[in-house]
């Protein structure tokens, strides 16, 4: 009985395995990274949000990508969350089209402006994000290859996190 009681204990509640749903972004709201204010900037956002709902969003989905890949910020029961940029305008993303990021697709986009560092364009459909990609000539690529496209180039640079908090055109 007494390791009945200790198997219930190591069982996760249900709000820590539920998916939490996203949330939209305020114009007060601030980088969780680099507390810029999040909505002065164009080009898709993420969020991060926890099995209890604690939320931590960001000025770009490429920083949000870059916290996650911290050690120490790969929490299991971490839902994230970034635009759907074939249902959103570049300049004022939709909330309304926040889709889960490890089954989006992106496309590097150096040609468009963003928060932080080189934009990643987001898209829930694969055939949107080709075409979006085939006018940069660039490819698409899945949350597992942008990870670890994302680990090589942070290898390479030897260090984590871009300081440069500067807008690109």
């Amino acid at each position: 009985m007494f390791s009945a009681l200790l198997a219930g204990c190591s069982q996760p509640t249900n709000s820590e395995t539920a998916k939490q749903s996203p949330v939209a972004f305020h114009s007060s709201d601030e980088c969780h990274v680099c507390g810029m204010a999040i909505t002065r900037f164009p080009g898709p956002k993420g969020e991060a949000i926890t099995g209890n709902g604690k939320t931590r969003k960001f000025c770009s989905s490429a920083e949000m990508l870059q916290w996650w890949l911290q050690p120490e910020n790969q929490v299991q029961n971490m839902t994230l969350y970034v635009h759907d940029m074939s249902r959103s305008d570049w300049h004022k993303p939709d909330d309304a089209h926040l889709i889960d990021a490890t089954q989006a697709f992106y496309v590097v986009a150096p040609d468009m402006a963003g928060a932080m560092g080189t934009p990643i364009a987001s898209f829930a459909d694969k055939e949107k994000a080709e075409f979006f990609a085939s006018d940069r000539k660039t490819s698409v690529m899945t949350f597992d290859q942008l990870k670890d496209a994302l680990l090589q180039h942070q290898n390479t640079m030897g260090g984590s996190h871009s300081k440069d908090h500067s807008m690109h055109h």
